[in-house]
């Protein structure tokens, strides 16, 4: 191998790496509004069963913190292989026929799903921001538009971490193994 591919391959190596980092503190950060979710919920519970007293804007908080897990949690949900396969054949393969496996997935599924959502999201996203959009029940949040921009942030970490699993394939089916490097 020249000392052009090396470079590539250890370029390649360090955006992977870097990516694959994003993902993962991203993910654990995301997993702490799992706690808040929990704490308002039992607020909302406690609220309206000891002091008969209920809250939309808790409510729809509640709402907005599961949107906010599940859309941001997604890429990290990859990049820990957490996502449902149906591995009958693929699980007896070898380290290679998976990573031509998930480089075919990523590229021909993958990529596509995220741009399209990102691009089917975007003037939806923009029109929410324009007018501020609000919730439409009384003593609703007044930040639906918030809510709206997790759809394509959903998008952007998913395709950097589809980006990520392209590489780790790339790496893998050139025998390269991701991480290689010293400065990771």
């Amino acid at each position: 191998m020249n000392n052009f591919s090396q470079q590539l391959l250890r370029t390649l190596d360090c955006l992977v790496a870097f990516i694959d980092k994003w993902t993962l503190r991203t993910g654990h950060a995301v997993a702490w509004l799992l706690v808040l979710m929990v704490a308002i919920q039992s607020l909302i519970v406690i609220l309206r069963y000891g002091f008969e007293i209920g809250s939309i804007a808790l409510q729809e908080s509640v709402t907005y913190l599961h949107a906010a897990c599940f859309m941001l949690g997604i890429a990290y949900t990859v990049k820990i292989n957490g996502h449902v396969r149906v591995d009958i054949f693929y699980r007896q393969f070898s380290p290679q026929k998976k990573a031509a496996v998930n480089l075919l997935g990523a590229v021909v599924f993958l990529l596509p799903l995220c741009v399209f959502i990102f691009a089917s999201s975007f003037q939806y996203v923009l029109q929410a921001w324009q007018i501020k959009e609000h919730s439409s029940d009384a003593g609703g949040l007044p930040i639906v538009y918030l809510l709206k921009t997790l759809i394509p942030l959903l998008a952007t970490g998913l395709l950097l971490q589809s980006i990520s699993e392209i590489g780790k394939s790339i790496l893998a089916l050139v025998g390269h193994s991701p991480y290689s490097q010293a400065e990771h």
